[in-house]
């Protein structure tokens, strides 16, 4: 159970990034061009990066629970036992990809707020854009790629 949950989580990364970038970048080219926000690609394109991601911090809380290098790893070895590698896996990891999570929430909460079209994709762009950085930032890339 805890591979089939690990490949999960880590190919549906593959899905909220790409799908994260395409939102970020649409939101600054219709930032940049001064474009109307069109309810079928841009709403949709925001939404959707929204709900995968979403959908990947609960398979990761999931993972979290089950796996040995989670919530395991911090009872028996205790946070000042953890090795650098495990300290990214075990606290660093999770903690900064919910606040990605969050900034992406407020970002869809606050361009619902606003109704020109100028105001929603900076908004997008930016708390999206936060939010990207912030998963980029925490990826165990020695281990996922």
């Amino acid at each position: 159970m805890y591979e089939t949950i690990l490949n999960l989580h880590s190919y549906l990364a593959y899905a909220v990034l790409a799908i994260l970038f395409l939102a970020v970048a649409n939101a600054i080219m219709g930032l940049a061009g001064n474009k109307i926000f069109n309810l079928t690609k841009d709403f949709r394109l925001s939404l959707f990066a929204l709900i995968v991601s979403h959908i990947q911090l609960l398979i990761g809380l999931i993972l979290f629970f089950v796996s040995p290098n989670g919530l395991n790893a911090i009872q028996s070895n205790g946070m000042g036992g953890l090795t650098s590698a495990a300290r990214l896996l075990a606290v660093e990891h999770p903690f900064i990809n919910i606040i990605a999570i969050v900034f992406i929430t407020i970002g869809w909460s606050k361009h619902k707020k606003v109704m020109e079209g100028n105001k929603k994709f900076k908004r997008i762009a930016i708390f999206y854009g936060i939010g990207l950085v912030l998963f980029l930032s925490r990826l165990p890339w020695g281990q996922w790629l």
